[in-house]
């Protein structure tokens, strides 16, 4: 059976508006094209190099896992945040939140980072096309062989797709949020 874009969902009956399928699908999808990243850099900070023909980090051990920990982590925090775009608490702050609980979140406090963010990781994007693809003169770190090349472009290209996600959500946001009833 397909499924057609119409189809929207209302996150557990709070929002103000329904949530289209395709942005709760997309938002549940960020954090998982983020994971292959965070799990290829882990390695880096025990000094395994993942096919980089270069010297490893040289802050000391702990550093380097410290590092490399804390950047993934911050990475899944922001993953996960961008599941705000399609839930009822970036409409209506959360009941635990002091003195602002229960409060109508203007919408613009969520447009505005989302699209800086998107903009931002979209440009990741096309840093990773011009370096991936050797365009205009653009070019990754040298690899031992081909398919660590392969592997580390893979994995890095799955995170491009974050910007425009982002976007994509935060425009569903938009609409979702900013435009009249009569129009929906």
């Amino acid at each position: 059976m397909a499924i057609s874009e119409t189809h929207t969902l209302r996150v557990a009956g709070r929002t103000e508006r329904p949530v289209p399928l395709w942005a709760e699908r997309a938002a549940r999808l960020i954090p998982l094209i983020g994971l292959p990243v965070c799990l290829w850099r882990l390695p880096i900070g025990f000094d395994f190099m993942m096919g980089i023909d270069g010297p490893p980090m040289t802050w000391g051990r702990w550093a380097n896992v410290s590092y490399v920990v804390a950047l993934s982590l911050l990475s899944e925090t922001f993953a996960l945040l961008c599941r705000g775009l399609v839930r009822p608490w970036s409409e209506t702050m959360p009941k635990w939140v002091p003195m602002l609980r229960g409060k109508r979140v203007p919408p613009f406090v969520v447009i505005i980072p989302g699209t800086l963010a998107g903009l931002l990781f979209t440009a990741l994007l096309v840093d990773w096309a011009l370096c991936t693809f050797r365009i205009a003169g653009f070019a990754d770190g040298p690899y031992v062989n081909v398919w660590w090349h392969i592997l580390a472009a893979t994995v890095s290209g799955l995170i491009t797709l974050w910007g425009p996600l982002v976007l994509a959500l935060t425009y569903a946001y938009y609409q979702r949020r900013c435009r009249s009833r009569q129009s929906a």
